[in-house]
C-alpha cells in the first residue's frame, strides 16, 4: 500500500496553496466546479433522456435527429456539434469509445472520465466489450448483442438507456436523477427506483 495521499486529498493541498498565494481565485475554481457539475455536465445528458422517455414525439426526433433535439433543450457547444443517439433495447447494447484519443460529447455528458480516456479501455473495449463491460459491473446477458460506436472528431454518440421500470408517471426531474454518464456512454444500466 502505497504512503501518497490519494487524489482528492492531492488537489485540496494544491488549491490551498494556490489560492494562499493569490495565484488562484476560490470563487473562481468554484464556478468552473459549478459549470462542469451543473451546466455541462452529465446532468444535461440526464435531462435530455428523461425527456425522451416521456416525451415520445422528442424521443423520435432525438433518435433522427440528436444534435438538434439536443440543442433544443439548451445544449449543445463545442465536442457536441453532431450527435448521434442509440437507444438500447432488449436486443441491442451500445457502448461507446473513442479509439483515438479521447472524442466525447462534453455538452451532455461534461468531462471524460479518466477510464474513458485510458488506452486499455479504447483498445478492450472494440475487441472484447461483453468482458469489459463485465468488468465494469454490467453484464449483458448472451442474447443481447453488444455493438461499439467510435467516437471522433466528426461524430459523437449518446446513448439513450432503457427506462427503469416502475417509473411511469413520474416527471423529468425525478427521472433524470436515475440517469448517469456511464449509462449514458453504455457501461451501465439507469438506475433503479429506490
Amino acid at each position: 500500500m502505497s504512503d501518497q495521499p490519494g487524489p482528492a486529498l492531492r488537489t485540496e493541498a494544491l488549491e490551498e496553496l494556490l489560492v494562499e498565494r493569490g495565484l488562484v481565485d476560490p470563487a473562481v475554481l468554484d464556478g468552473f466546479v459549478r459549470t462542469y457539475e451543473r451546466d455541462v455536465g452529465p446532468r444535461n445528458g440526464a435531462t435530455v433522456v428523461a425527456t425522451a422517455w416521456t416525451d415520445p414525439e422528442y424521443r423520435d426526433w432525438l433518435l433522427r435527429d440528436g444534435t438538434a433535439a439536443i440543442a433544443s433543450l439548451g445544449f449543445s457547444g463545442p465536442q457536441g456539434e453532431h450527435m448521434v443517439v442509440l437507444e438500447q433495447t432488449e436486443h441491442v447494447h451500445h457502448v461507446v469509445v473513442c479509439t483515438l484519443c479521447s472524442c466525447y460529447p462534453w455538452p451532455v455528458l461534461g468531462l471524460p472520465p479518466s477510464w474513458y480516456k485510458d488506452p486499455a479501455y479504447r483498445a478492450r473495449v472494440v475487441r472484447e466489450p461483453r468482458t469489459v463491460l463485465a468488468e465494469m459491473g454490467l453484464v449483458v446477458p448472451p442474447e443481447r448483442r453488444i455493438e461499439v460506436w467510435d467516437s471522433s472528431a466528426e461524430v459523437r454518440y449518446l446513448c439513450l438507456p432503457r427506462r427503469p421500470a416502475g417509473t411511469d408517471g413520474w416527471p423529468v426531474e425525478e427521472l433524470a436523477a436515475l440517469v448517469g454518464r456511464d449509462a449514458m456512454v453504455g457501461v451501465a444500466e439507469a438506475g433503479a427506483p429506490a
